[in-house]
């Protein structure tokens, strides 16, 4: 049997989310911010009508936000990341296997479906996520992956579709793959569009159809993969299980440069608590720790920046073991006289959280940090991100660190304390 997937992806995923508990913004432009308020990240269809470029700070348009009324919102994580997981439990409803992709999009094996069922598949699909969720996707149908992202993009752009395209054995692939820019190919990155470009192809039928030693000796294997891909041989099947991560990074730019050794140690502290649920949440614990700070190197003062790498005794994923760390690799490099722009922390060299073989002379309790962590972790679970913090991260006003999300809508769905109220 020759497979079949689906790509579902979720429209303007973020602003989506402000708009299920804020009907009021339907049909309105709407943008949604980065870290700090930076940049544009999110753009409703009017907004992107508007000419709004993605990533565009927002210095830049601030006249042409209140010219046209565009409602601005910072970025609410949280909220987002809690609608994903719905949206990834409704889909899970639909298929025997499916793979992650991303925060808003996933992979479906829809082989078993009929191969004249799969439109009418696809849009029970969209209004099952659009019922149970009230986030708007469309869906790509195809043999491979690379077709499926391809429909997807298609869908996405015709209103004729509906929001749902079928590839499969259809007549129509041809002009659909001539309407799809090369460089916007699942795989193809900013070098390989321009290489392909100087050599006439321009979009992906002419990529499918080009000469596959050509490709080869060119791109490699990734490209042969790429063409067989197109023409509809299935070289990538789905990764319901995904590898483990390499390593785990938490950064932040701050809003103000950050002298004060104290303030940049609760940064770094903050970030090490995130870091270390991110570890927890995938089963691994760290065995290198690394913490970096950085000046900003775009202004005409010195520049500084700097690493501290620590191999840790034991592999783990205790927070306050790895704040402790954090913060005897930050002394090491702190320099006075500065004003730091950036920091963060990487975990490296990552292992299962299984049993983990103690040094010799490791007299941590590690049955007992663990339970604390399952505790501090169910907390913040059933009560809020931040609901329990410890104390090296600090306890609140003037930290110049915390990023600034003066936009921020409620975590609806995620605080007891902001649940949406009906009167």
């Amino acid at each position: 049997m020759s497979k079949v997937f689906a790509l579902v992806d979720c429209n303007n995923f973020y602003v989506s989310c402000e708009r299920v508990f804020n009907p009021k913004l339907a049909g309105k432009p709407v943008i949604v911010l980065s870290n700090n308020d930076g940049c544009a990240v999110a753009r409703s269809n009017e907004a992107k009508a508007l000419g709004f470029r993605f990533g565009v700070p927002v210095f830049e348009i601030r006249a042409l936000i209140k010219t046209h009324d565009i409602q601005v919102y910072s970025s609410n994580y949280a909220l987002y990341g809690d609608m994903s997981r719905r949206v990834m439990e409704t889909l899970s409803q639909f298929a025997p296997e499916m793979e992650i992709y991303s925060i808003d999009e996933a992979f479906l094996d829809l082989s078993d479906v009929p191969g004249d069922c799969l439109t009418a598949y696809g849009r029970r699909i969209q209004a099952a996520v659009r019922q149970w969720t009230g986030i708007p996707v469309s869906v790509g149908i195809a043999e491979t992956k690379t077709l499926a992202k391809i429909a997807n993009r298609l869908a996405k752009q015709s209103k004729k579709t509906g929001g749902v395209l079928n590839l499969t054995a259809s007549s129509n692939r041809d002009r659909a793959l001539a309407e799809v820019e090369v460089a916007d190919v699942w795989g193809i990155g900013r070098r390989y569009a321009e290489f392909l470009k100087k050599n006439g192809i321009v979009n992906a039928r002419q990529l499918r159809d080009a000469d596959r030693e050509f490709v080869r000796g060119r791109m490699g294997v990734v490209g042969t993969r790429m063409l067989q891909e197109l023409k509809g041989f299935c070289c990538y099947p789905l990764e319901e299980n995904p590898p483990v991560k390499k390593g785990i990074t938490v950064s932040r730019s701050f809003k103000a440069g950050i002298e004060s050794p104290t303030q940049l140690n609760e940064a770094v502290a903050a970030y090490v608590s995130r870091g270390a649920e991110k570890l927890r949440k995938e089963n691994v614990a760290a065995g290198v720790l690394m913490v970096f700070v950085m000046t900003n190197r775009f202004k005409q003062e010195r520049y500084y920046c700097n690493l501290e790498t620590i191999r840790l005794p034991v592999p783990t994923s205790d927070t306050a073991e790895l704040i402790r760390y954090a913060g005897e690799g930050l002394r090491a490099i702190y320099r006075r006289g500065y004003c730091y722009k950036r920091a963060g922390v990487m975990f490296k060299d990552l292992v299962s959280a299984g049993p983990i073989q103690a040094g010799l002379f490791d007299d941590r309790d590690r049955r007992r940090s663990k339970k604390l962590m399952q505790a501090l972790d169910s907390i913040n679970t059933q009560m809020g991100a931040g609901t329990l913090t410890h104390a090296a991260a600090g306890l609140g006003k003037g930290q110049r660190w915390r990023t600034v999300y003066k936009k921020r809508s409620p975590a609806y769905t995620t605080n007891w304390a902001q649940l949406p109220t009906v009167v």
